[in-house]
């Protein structure tokens, strides 16, 4: 281990990192459970919430859930056994991060990731169960009270770094944080988009699955849709009200 420079091993820890956070989920679950995929229709985003429109509850929380494994495991382990071998905040910082980045930008999907929110909330709770804990429930109440899934997580992004310099301390970690915060806002600019226009579909509404071309590409979940929208507005496409999602 001496012969090693001294950022050999956090750079192999946040690089291990950012290929774990590249697995998309939402891909390889609905492969595995023999769904179209999710960046094939709804809105194009391979996540928990787009693969749930396919249909499949189960598959949508096996991608919630390994979504947020692999935030919560890489950066886990440098908590646990990171001090050991040398490895400080800096090195959990950048492996939090470096974990959230596979997920918004996946080198084994040709970077075309998801926004991140069940990827950040496993790494927050690997920083600071406590810190997770708060975010996490910032995102149930204004998904309880406001039904827009969007509008939950812009809010708990925004308030997760100020719980943290707060509450607890600046540092590394309040660094990564607020990076993930401002990216978590930037992918959400569609939605906010929406949500001032009035147009953002609410949780459990079955009207935010797109029936347009986009269903063509899905045979699970939007057959029937599909058709019923080929039929009704055929001389008129550009009239497709399906791609608000």
């Amino acid at each position: 281990m001496e012969s090693l420079p001294a950022f050999a091993l956090p750079l192999a820890a946040t690089v291990a990192a950012y290929l774990v956070g590249s697995l998309s989920f939402a891909v390889i679950v609905s492969r595995l459970f023999g769904l179209a995929d999710p960046r094939t229709y709804g809105s194009g985003n391979p996540g928990a919430t787009n693969v749930l429109r396919s249909g499949s509850r189960k598959a949508a929380v096996l991608t919630l859930a390994l979504d947020a494994l692999k935030g919560y495991v890489p950066a886990v382990l440098v908590v646990a056994f990171g001090p050991r071998f040398g490895l400080g905040e800096g090195t959990l910082a950048a492996v939090g991060l470096a974990a959230f980045l596979g997920h918004l930008f996946p080198v084994l999907f040709r970077f075309q990731g998801g926004k991140g929110v069940a990827t950040a909330a496993g790494v927050l709770l690997a920083f600071n169960p406590l810190l997770g804990l708060a975010t996490l429930a910032s995102w149930l109440i204004i998904a309880f009270f406001f039904r827009y899934s969007s509008l939950a997580s812009i809010v708990a992004a925004a308030f997760a770094p100020f719980y943290q310099v707060l509450i607890w301390d600046t540092g590394w970690l309040a660094g990564a944080i607020v990076v993930m915060a401002l990216l978590l806002v930037w992918r959400h600019m569609p939605n906010i988009n929406k949500l001032l226009a009035g147009t953002e579909s609410k949780i459990g509404q079955k009207a935010a699955a797109p029936a347009g071309p986009a269903a063509g590409h899905s045979h699970h979940g939007h057959h029937h849709k599909g058709k019923a929208h080929a039929s009704q507005h055929q001389p008129h496409p550009p009239h497709h009200k399906g791609h608000k999602s």
